[in-house]
């Protein structure tokens, strides 16, 4: 009776040492494929963009928003955003003059940041460049030009009343990008 225990206690060792998988267990040579991972855009437009850099604007000469705005630039600093950075433009008392604001994403978060600069029911309707719709508003404390076309806005703010002025310099943008 002890060789047949002994004998069984080393069949179940043996088993319990086997190289070979148990049914439904991954072999430990095979190669297992990592799971992609997950990205998710967060919902709605991205928050304002700040100030993290000196520039230059990449699309947009200090010289013509100094000739537009009817100030000269002393400083521009851009933000992080990607792939075209928020363009700030101050005057000599260090405030800001001119932001320039470009975006690329969704429809919905492009069309969403226009009506938040330029509110439908308290802006005149900008249509230019052609194809491109949002709003103007032009005030003693200053103006926006805001447009989208598809997944891409320009936000144009200056301290200066005159909407045109916005406009231009959001027209500039534009062209400069090719968008």
């Amino acid at each position: 009776m002890k060789r047949t225990t002994s004998a069984l206690l080393l069949a179940c060792c043996l088993a319990a040492c086997s190289t070979s998988p148990d049914a439904g267990e991954t072999p430990p040579t095979a190669q297992r494929t990592p799971s992609a991972p997950t990205t998710t855009q967060p919902e709605g437009p991205p928050p304002p963009p700040e100030p993290v850099a000196d520039g230059p604007c990449p699309y947009l000469e200090s010289a013509f928003v100094a000739q537009a705005n009817g100030q000269r630039a002393t400083k521009v600093r851009i933000s992080a955003d990607k792939p075209h950075p928020t363009c700030f433009f101050y005057r000599a008392d260090g405030s800001i003059q001119l932001t320039a604001r470009v975006y690329v994403g969704t429809a919905k978060n492009a069309k969403a940041l226009v009506d938040e600069a330029a509110p439908i029911d308290t802006s005149n309707p900008a249509t230019s460049p052609a194809g491109w719709k949002g709003g103007s508003i032009g005030a003693a404390k200053g103006s926006t030009y805001a447009v989208a076309k598809e997944g891409t806005a320009v936000i144009v703010t200056t301290n200066q009343a005159q909407s045109i002025k916005a406009r231009q310099v959001a027209e500039k943008a534009i062209t400069t990008l090719g968008l």
